[in-house]
């Protein structure tokens, strides 16, 4: 937030340019900003053992990016998401602020979690 700005002169700012969005650019926006707001995550909750294998969960034919990242986070629970959280911003910039296609991204997503998870059952051996 900057500093000249208010919290509601922010939200005003954010309405404003949301309303000049066509319809396809603003689920782009809602999604990143749900991306953005499930970064932070619960302090103090007891987290259950992760299990060490990839939970099947198929892809959906039509899926946002943002689906497709909760999907393959529980899909993969073993990946610590500190490890991923770089590349799927980048990803997720690109689909939003580029206008990449989200079947492309969610790709990428995809092969990130993939390569995560050789990774990590390599150092797990």
């Amino acid at each position: 937030m900057t500093a000249s700005c208010s919290t509601s002169e922010l939200r005003e700012r954010l309405i404003n340019c949301f309303d000049q969005l066509d319809a396809q650019r603003r689920q782009s926006l809602l999604d990143f900003a749900e991306f953005l707001a499930q970064r932070t995550e619960a302090v103090g909750v007891e987290v259950p053992s992760k299990p060490m294998e990839p939970i099947a969960i198929s892809r959906p034919a039509q899926e946002t990016v943002i689906a497709a990242i909760r999907r393959l986070a529980e899909t993969y629970p073993m990946i610590d998401r500190s490890l991923v959280f770089s590349d799927t911003s980048a990803l997720m910039t690109e689909h939003v602020m580029q206008g990449r296609p989200a079947s492309e991204v969610i790709d990428e997503l995809e092969a990130l979690f993939s390569r995560l998870y050789q990774e990590f059952t390599a150092q797990s051996s």
